[in-house]
């Protein structure tokens, strides 16, 4: 009789299933061969746009990169004393390391008319004028610029220009700070990203390329004129099939315009199309014989735990797969009362508390993007570890929106708020300006009187800002170290103007507490910027066109407010 019940189960249940399985796995086969051409196009469509979506980040990130490193060394106190003693060494020593610490490629120091005093990839060469290059005369005129450039030794970089000023607001020199786009390690990163083929053009010709040709490098060889056409001259991306020296593949093209808005370089990232439908064949055949087989497997499991395990446990499975995958809202209704009834009213408490729980978390982000920091969930409603969990989630959130030692909102605070305020902005065709506040000479306050003293007068400033801005939806947060930002909606360029004014004076004139009677007062210095924010402009611009005011204001003589002359 059991010999029977085996031969039925297989034949009625394991055999008929094996036998559609492999039909479908078939069928399917054979339709995916039948639009495999479809297939394989949207796969390398698809990567092309990754890829170019990837290529854009890595451009953009190579700006940041320069402009942070040629602002944040502009500030270097030993980077000033080096350049205004002409000391190549001190100053080649000192480069060498922040090219480290920024992740560039180089830094070009010059005097203040534009002469060559180091350069950090060749120290050997100096003394030559650079001052035709765009970031390097917008630095001697006071302006910190970032462009993809050309320059002496250097043929395809993305470079940031930065002024540098001595303490008496004298320029001493520029420093231009670049990313190397021309390179062999340039290219073979990005290669790495990309998993693609990488060349760069100078103009129509390979200047640094990850191809080969019979095992050589082809670095010297020209563009497709076609091409060269409609990306040089027309300056446009351009992706298309194409064959380069008898392979198939599919390239995207990207123009990089240098400060005259002409295309002097492209990159270019190359698919080989055979390699990739390749595998992408591989993968979609062994992906179904995997999959068909691992639905088999699963079929038959099915139907003996079926067979095995009461209608009551399958409920109370599915119910908790339910809530593993965070719905709450379910009613574990299951009467019983034996162990699978209790063990469904437990896992019922557990899923009340938690919907609770959830429910009051969620109401608390809701108001602390609303500008309700304020806000915290009730945790006296919990017991035992839930109210140990709530006191941690309330705990942990005033931690990441409040600066710890001013009280204030914290930087992550006020970019969700200035993103609130934006949309409505761009929604209402309203005002937007920024306030971005630094202390004056704080490092050298910090040195005088001590740390201690010195976090007494950054809270002292927050006192006084909190005491300045009236309006419910102004908002004011410390940005970092010794710098503050406050948005004020629906004010355009005069009234931020007037109110950073009201801030500055009173900074001025607050007293701050200190056991050392010769402790001085400290002032800020505050830059300014207003627009009526539009789609597509930038909320990263708009900080740092107030950033810009603030280095003005500091290069002018502190204790003053500048405001962007780019405002609207």
């Amino acid at each position: 009789m059991k010999h029977t019940f085996r031969k039925s189960f297989k034949m009625k249940i394991i055999l008929p299933i094996v036998v559609v399985l492999i039909a479908l796995v078939g069928v399917l086969n054979a339709f995916f061969t039948a639009r495999f051409s479809d297939l394989s196009d949207l796969l390398i469509n698809s990567k092309l746009i990754a890829n170019a979506n990837t290529l854009q980040t890595y451009l953009d990130d190579s700006r940041a990169n320069t402009k942070a490193a040629a602002v944040s060394s502009a500030f270097n106190p030993a980077v000033i004393t080096a350049v205004s003693e002409r000391d190549r060494d001190k100053i080649f020593k000192l480069f060498t390391d922040l090219k480290n610490l920024y992740r560039i490629s180089y830094f070009t120091i010059c005097d203040n008319e534009g002469n060559v005093l180091v350069r950090t990839y060749d120290f050997e060469t100096f003394g030559d004028s650079v001052s035709n290059q765009q970031n390097i005369s917008d630095a001697l005129n006071g302006k910190v610029s970032t462009y993809f450039e050309s320059g002496t030794l250097s043929k395809v970089s993305v470079r940031t220009g930065a002024p540098l000023y001595n303490t008496n607001g004298i320029l001493v020199g520029v420093i231009s700070a670049g990313v190397r786009l021309d390179t062999d390690d340039a290219v073979n990163e990005l290669k790495q990203l990309f998993n693609s083929e990488v060349t760069v053009f100078w103009g129509d010709t390979r200047i640094a390329t990850t191809m080969t040709k019979d095992g050589r490098s082809v670095v010297g060889t020209t563009i497709d004129p076609h091409i060269a056409e409609i990306v040089i001259e027309n300056r446009q991306e351009y992706s298309a099939d194409v064959e380069v020296f008898g392979k198939e593949y599919k390239a995207f093209h990207k123009p990089l315009l240098n400060p005259q808005n002409k295309v002097f370089s492209t990159i270019v990232f190359s698919i080989p199309k055979m390699e990739v439908i390749a595998m992408s064949k591989n993968s979609i055949r062994n992906g179904l014989i995997l999959g068909m087989g691992g639905l088999t497997v699963s079929i038959v499991l099915y139907f003996i735990i079926i067979s095995l395990i009461s209608k009551p446990i399958i409920k109370l499975s599915n119910d908790m797969g339910h809530i593993a995958n965070g719905d709450l809202n379910i009613d574990i209704n299951i009467k019983s009362e034996d162990e699978v009834g209790y063990l469904a009213k437990s896992l019922q408490m557990i899923v009340d508390i938690l919907h609770k729980l959830l429910e009051g978390i969620n109401t608390m982000i809701v108001e602390h993007q609303k500008g309700n920091t304020d806000y915290h969930l009730n945790t006296e409603k919990f017991l035992g570890s839930y109210k140990t969990l709530a006191d941690n989630v309330v705990e942990l959130a005033a931690f990441s929106i409040h600066d710890q030692l001013t009280g204030m909102p914290n930087r992550r605070s006020f970019a969700s708020r200035l993103n609130m305020e934006w949309g409505r902005s761009i929604r209402e065709k309203e005002s937007l300006s920024i306030l971005m506040i630094d202390v004056d000479h704080f490092k050298n306050y910090n040195d005088t009187f001590g740390h201690g003293q010195g976090d007494v007068a950054l809270q002292t400033v927050a006192n006084t800002l909190r005491r300045s801005i009236r309006r419910t939806v102004d908002f004011a947060a410390r940005w970092g170290g010794e710098e503050f930002i406050v948005s004020l909606p629906n004010t355009d360029s005069n009234g931020a103007s007037m109110m950073a004014e009201k801030i500055r004076a009173a900074v001025e004139n607050s007293v701050i507490l200190c056991a050392d009677k010769k402790a001085e007062r400290v002032t800020v210095s505050i830059g300014v910027y207003g627009q009526i924010p539009f789609l597509s402009s930038s909320i990263g611009d708009f900080i740092a066109k107030a950033d810009e005011a603030l280095y003005q204001a500091k290069a002018t003589g502190r204790n003053k407010v500048c405001t962007s002359p780019d405002h609207t």
